[in-house]
């Protein structure tokens, strides 16, 4: 292992979000289960009192943060007790009071409530949950923000978008601290991929689409998703839930928010994301298998929705797949 210690300060408060500070703690610690890293994480608050999570859950710092010595990366996390301005008011305080001394600053999902009015972020590029990127943006007009990042690095402060970003940016953190070897081996013990291409947007949309779906629609929607690989015409899919062409179409932009053209193309390249990484499969057989008209259709589309073409998709994950196949 090596000799250098890493101390990753988390800044804990009332009502901050378990997963933010949960995550990036068990890849750290996943790091250096593997011999490979030396992180030592350290949970804190500002004095040190006990704390209790959005969930409930309640947590017992490890000392102050005016207490606690050389800090490497200190970790902002997000939660709804952050989003309360006198909290918000003395957290930032203290980062900035601390700052100086900081290898790395970071601030997960509503973390940036505490690091934007520092003004360490301002004329950079950040980010934050999708939800609360505008308000963001109205409240602190120097920062640009990117609401559909997942995570975005400036200098040496890193802002991460909401919740399970959080272990995005901490396999960032630690591939660019050990290599891309180790990130890799973390992302396998933690059954998560080593990076994922594109933004929340694609994330958040097929949840979205579920959530919506009731009743004979609920049934539609399950349907839909087994039968990706058939031709799909309004007709057909109007049978399944006994209404006319046009009342389904109709009734289907009331429910879904979309047509059934972009909701169908929507779950294709969701399912085609799938595959990229979990087979070797030709691309042009995954384009088939999902029902695409041919591999030109299905490789538009897929660059359109992620920004990335499938072939420069797969590449990012190919360690985890295997051998490339085009």
């Amino acid at each position: 292992m090596p000799a250098t210690t890493k101390t990753i300060a988390i800044l804990v408060y009332e009502g901050v979000q378990t997963l933010d500070v949960a995550a990036p703690l068990d890849a750290f610690a996943a790091a250096n289960d593997l011999r490979a890293a030396s992180y030592t994480p350290v949970v804190i608050s500002l004095d040190g009192a006990a704390i209790t999570s959005e969930t409930g859950l309640r947590l017992i710092p490890t000392c102050r943060l005016d207490a606690l010595g050389e800090i490497d990366t200190l970790l902002i996390p997000g939660g709804i007790g952050l989003r309360t301005p006198h909290v918000a008011a003395a957290m930032s305080a203290a980062i900035l009071a601390r700052a100086e001394g900081v290898r790395r600053i970071v601030s997960v999902c509503t973390g940036i409530y505490g690091l934007a009015p520092t003004g360490l972020l301002d004329g950079l590029r950040a980010t934050t949950h999708w939800k609360f990127a505008a308000n963001v943006a109205a409240q602190f007009p120097k920062i640009q923000m990117e609401s559909d990042a997942l995570f975005i690095k400036q200098g040496r402060i890193f802002t991460a978008a909401g919740v399970t970003a959080a272990i995005d940016l901490a396999l960032a953190l630690i591939e660019a601290d050990y290599g891309a070897a180790l990130a890799l081996a973390v992302a396998r013990d933690l059954v998560v991929y080593v990076k994922r291409a594109g933004g929340q947007r694609q994330y958040s949309e097929p949840l979205q689409f579920q959530a919506r779906a009731v009743g004979r629609f609920g049934e539609l929607a399950a349907w839909i998703a087994a039968n990706l690989h058939q031709k799909l015409p309004i007709e057909t899919l109007a049978a399944q839930v006994n209404l006319s062409p046009r009342q389904f179409s109709r009734r289907f932009a009331d429910v879904f928010d979309t047509s059934p053209a972009q909701y169908i193309e929507t779950l294709r390249l969701d399912a085609a994301r799938a595959q990229l990484t979990a087979t070797a499969a030709q691309i042009a057989q995954i384009a088939r298998a999902i029902g695409f008209a041919s591999v030109d259709v299905f490789t538009r589309a897929f660059t359109r929705r992620f920004g990335l073409a499938p072939s420069e998709y797969r590449l990012r994950f190919k360690a985890a797949v295997g051998e490339n196949h085009e």
